[in-house]
């Protein structure tokens, strides 16, 4: 596969693009094309004594801000994350990756790639890492306004993608709401309702928030506004949870003597909700492959959504979402 890797963008420089692309091309297959400025990205490689054969640099003039404006960053045609839209465009490469603006990296892959045919509108999707039990959540980001339609094709999408990607044999799809009983919600939610439970999906209902760590279903269906809410209460929650913790275990010798056999324990329950082994989030019902990753995003997080995006070209899922939408089932 080959990778374009906005390797400019992110809160913290080229640095860790380009050591996540290192650690891509040594433990996959994949050609990562590094997008930015050749000179800049050169001498990093150099740095890092990694000239790989599947590592290749292609020149981009600018970087879109993390503050830009959307609509105003399109603007931007030499730009490390257009090169790198173009790159697949025009079928130079199979995906890309960027820790950059994800308002610009939307607006420009819709723009650019245009939506998939039989997609009323693409979604953002995200993995909640619950433990032995991820479940995908979307959209989290890029559509507050939604109609029925809109969030019937979330749930297709959702569940090729937790078939595909997470390898659910038949993915229960949840419709966020207020409660799990029938006729809860607005007109839209009550609409949607129907959609879904006329569809060949696996639908098992209506909802609540805190189904989503509980293992009763595998896509949670919502639109944009509550599903990033949804997301960032979890994050900021754990975050809470393990600071509070950390700070309980050092508070004095005995605390921290006594945390000693346990810490084997913590960190295994820490890694079962880190959700850096997919590295971001992919904008699924585009004409192409592009995963969204944090823009705090280090060299670990760029490898695993190098690796994902592999995975969403090996499983062909833009070809069967569109199979899906257009009648096929």
């Amino acid at each position: 596969m080959r990778i374009a890797l906005d390797a400019m963008a992110g809160d913290f420089g080229p640095e860790p693009p380009v050591k996540g692309a290192i650690q891509a091309v040594e433990e996959t297959r994949h050609h990562v094309i590094l997008v930015g400025d050749a000179e800049t990205l050169e001498n990093i490689l150099i740095r890092e004594q990694a000239l790989h054969p599947r590592l290749s640099i292609v020149h981009a003039d600018t970087v879109i801000g993390m503050d830009e404006v959307p609509k105003a960053s399109l603007r931007k045609k030499s730009s490390s994350l257009a090169v790198a839209a173009d790159l697949v465009k025009n079928g130079e490469a199979d995906a890309v990756v960027s820790a950059g603006n994800t308002g610009a990296t939307l607006a420009m892959m819709v723009t650019k790639w245009r939506p998939l045919p039989g997609v009323s509108r693409p979604s953002l999707a995200t993995i909640i890492p619950v433990p032995h039990h991820p479940v995908v959540l979307l959209d989290v980001g890029a559509n507050i306004d939604c109609r029925p339609q809109h969030l019937y094709d979330f749930g297709v999408m959702g569940s090729i993608y937790a078939r595909e990607i997470i390898g659910r044999r038949s993915p229960r799809v949840g419709l966020l709401n207020i409660g799990s009983e029938d006729g809860k919600g607005t007109d839209i939610l009550q609409q949607t309702f129907k959609l879904l439970a006329d569809s060949p999906l696996n639908f098992i209902g209506n909802v609540e928030g805190g189904d989503a760590f509980t293992g009763k279903v595998d896509v949670i269906v919502c639109d944009g506004l509550v599903g990033n809410a949804l997301l960032k209460f979890g994050e900021g929650l754990v975050s809470m949870m393990t600071g509070h913790l950390r700070a309980e275990l050092k508070k004095n010798l005995f605390t921290t003597l006594g945390a000693i056999p346990l810490l084997s324990t913590l960190r295994r329950f820490r890694s079962q909700l880190d959700a850096s082994e997919y590295g971001g989030a992919p904008l699924l019902g585009v004409n192409g492959i592009s995963i969204v990753s944090h823009g705090a995003s280090d060299a670990h997080h760029i490898r695993s959504a190098i690796k994902t995006a592999g995975e969403l070209v090996r499983h062909d899922v833009n070809a069967k979402i569109q199979h899906a939408l257009n009648g096929g089932g």
